[in-house]
Parts: C-alpha cells; sequence; structure tokens
C-alpha cells in the first residue's frame, strides 16, 4: 500500500515540464529498443519508470542523457533541446547508476568530493555541499573509509551521495536499493523522500514495486521498448480490473466447496495449499462476505481470514505477464 505519511509529504507536482519525451525511436540494428516513446515530467514529481529486463529503461535514460544517439524523436530537458553539448542543463541533472560507481582508491568523503568538483570548481563551496551530501546519507563516521571497508548499504547511501552533492534539481535513480538489507532499503527511501520535499524532480527506476507504489505519484510501464500502461498507481489498479486477494486458513476443504467459491461472480481464481485457500478476486463491493457466505454454506470451518487490496506488483504482471525474462 502506498505511504499516507510520504503521499502527503511529497511536494505536488506543478505545471512546469522538467522531463519531455516526444515519439522517441532508438534502433540496434533490426532490434527496437526504443519503440516510439513520448512522456512528460513535472517538476516536483517522483515518476516511476518500470518494466521488465530489456524493455528499454535504460535505453530511454542513456537516450535522455545523450550518451546514446537516437534515430528519431525529440528530448528536452528544462524547456530546452537536450544535446551532447547541452553542458548547462548537465549541469542540473544529478545520477544515480544500478551499479555502484566509485573509486575505490579514495576515501567516503574524497569520492563525494571527487564528484562534486565535476559540477563545483569553488573549493570553499563545495566542502559546504560535500558536508551536506554526507550527512544526508548518514555517513559522517565513515568519511575516512575506503569504498572496499563498506557495507553493501553504506555501498550505496555512498553511490546516492555522490550523484546528489552538487544539488542537481534533476536526479535519475536506476535501482538504488538493489541487495541492501531492509533497515538500508528504508533509509534510502526515506532520504529519496525528503530530496523530493527539498524540490527535487526525481526519476525513479526499480523492480521492486512496492518501492514504486510507495513513492512514485505516476508510474509508466514500458515493455518492448513502448509505453504499455502509464497513470497513478490507483489508476493502473483499477485499468486491470483486480480486485482483493482473500486467504482463509482451513484445514481442510472439499472440491464442492472450492468449486461453490470459483462460481461467485467476482472470483478469478481459487487455489487450496498447504491448509490455506486461496482467492482471486475482480473488482466487487462484497468479495470477502461473498466468499465467506459460500464457505458457510458448504459447513466449512476456517480460522484466519486475511484480504489484501491489489498491488502495484500485481498491475506489472498482469501487464507484462509472468515469464521469465532474459536479463540482458
Amino acid at each position: 500500500m502506498p505511504n499516507p505519511q510520504a503521499t502527503e509529504s511529497i511536494t505536488p507536482p506543478s505545471s512546469e515540464t522538467v522531463v519531455s519525451i516526444s515519439n522517441l525511436v532508438k534502433r540496434y540494428g533490426e532490434v527496437v529498443a526504443v519503440d516510439h516513446l513520448s512522456l512528460d515530467i513535472a517538476r516536483g514529481e517522483i515518476f516511476g519508470l518500470v518494466g521488465p529486463n530489456g524493455s528499454g529503461k535504460t535505453t530511454t535514460i542513456n537516450c535522455l542523457l545523450q550518451l546514446l544517439d537516437y534515430d528519431h524523436g525529440q528530448i528536452k530537458v528544462f524547456g530546452e533541446p537536450m544535446r551532447p553539448d547541452s553542458y548547462g542543463i548537465k549541469r542540473k541533472i544529478g545520477i544515480v547508476p544500478q551499479e555502484v560507481a566509485v573509486f575505490d582508491e579514495l576515501t567516503v568523503r574524497e569520492n563525494v568530493d571527487s564528484f562534486c568538483a565535476l559540477y563545483v570548481p569553488q573549493s570553499s563551496r563545495r566542502r559546504e555541499l560535500v558536508d551536506r551530501a554526507i550527512e544526508f546519507v548518514g555517513l559522517q563516521k565513515f568519511q575516512g573509509f575506503r569504498p572496499k571497508k563498506l557495507s553493501g548499504g553504506l555501498l550505496r547511501r555512498l553511490n546516492i551521495a555522490c550523484g546528489i552533492a552538487h544539488q542537481p534539481s534533476l536526479i535519475i535513480m536506476d535501482e538504488p536499493t538493489v541487495a541492501v538489507d531492509p533497515q538500508s532499503r528504508n533509509s534510502i527511501l526515506d532520504g529519496i523522500e525528503r530530496l523530493n520535499r527539498e524540490g527535487a524532480t526525481i526519476i525513479y527506476t526499480s523492480h521492486y514495486m512496492e518501492e514504486v507504489e510507495r513513492l512514485c505519484r505516476r508510474v509508466l510501464i514500458m515493455d518492448h521498448g513502448r509505453s504499455v500502461a502509464s497513470g497513478t498507481p490507483d489508476e493502473l489498479k483499477a485499468l486491470i480490473g483486480t480486485g482483493e486477494r482473500i486467504s482463509v486458513e482451513t484445514g481442510a476443504v472439499s472440491e464442492a466447496a472450492i468449486e461453490s467459491v470459483r462460481m461467485l461472480p467476482h472470483v478469478r481464481s481459487v487455489e487450496f495449499t498447504e491448509g490455506m485457500l486461496h482467492v482471486q478476486c475482480s473488482n466487487g463491493a462484497h468479495n470477502l462476505s461473498e466468499v465467506l457466505g459460500a464457505l458457510a454454506r458448504e459447513h466449512v470451518d476456517y480460522g484466519r481470514v486475511l484480504s489484501e487490496p491489489p498491488t502495484l506488483n500485481d498491475v506489472f504482471l498482469e501487464i507484462t505477464g509472468r515469464e521469465l525474462r532474459d536479463e540482458s
């Protein structure tokens, strides 16, 4: 479920468009990596860009940053056409890549300072920014450590500090919580919300749909280089018409009882495994009472009952499919 507190504290998007991608096409030979993609991101948004492996997310971001040439389309950032030599625009952008990109021979502080120096030449100003970035990610006690001495979660936080030290207005975060423990993940997500409250517009990619649902006001789902769905998390859930998942603890249930539940008007699937009856429903006002009523009519004794609303992960799987994708 979305975090209500986070939703209330996030800066409302303005009418100003920070990123505009129109009819973008990128080909690699015969392969179309991005297929006529269009999107707009408003100032103050945390915008989710999600999709299976190979869907075109990374290619889209690299085209946005002018790290790749593209075959067709237009990209504007802060209202200006984005070109390879748009250095004024690029100074306003921060990048937190999926792979940790820091210098092993430098300390935490030296790493943050090195990345900040790419944008801020004045050492006095940079000292203030580096202090702020290190404090922001909670690495004050580790300033003299080299990266090989840091845990995975601390490395991720260093990666973020290097990407945001110059106080960018637009931040691109590509899978910033991969392979970190729950405490570090929560700390990173809290930090992203804080960056947004302080005015940053954020493009967020992740395979963790619960993170996207917590952070993002709008989400675009890509597949095979195209936009296959977009909207708020609630709009996307309504799009597929999936209702709650109902789980009922019961010692035994007859085939007749399972069939009675299966025949209910809003039931999409029924499965009984390891003492739990799992019922997937479409949208309906009284799904839970109807399921329990059907079980009562079949004289089924039950214990714990759990009703879960649909999640963004349900939407993702419904739209993009459940088959495994290659990692490339």
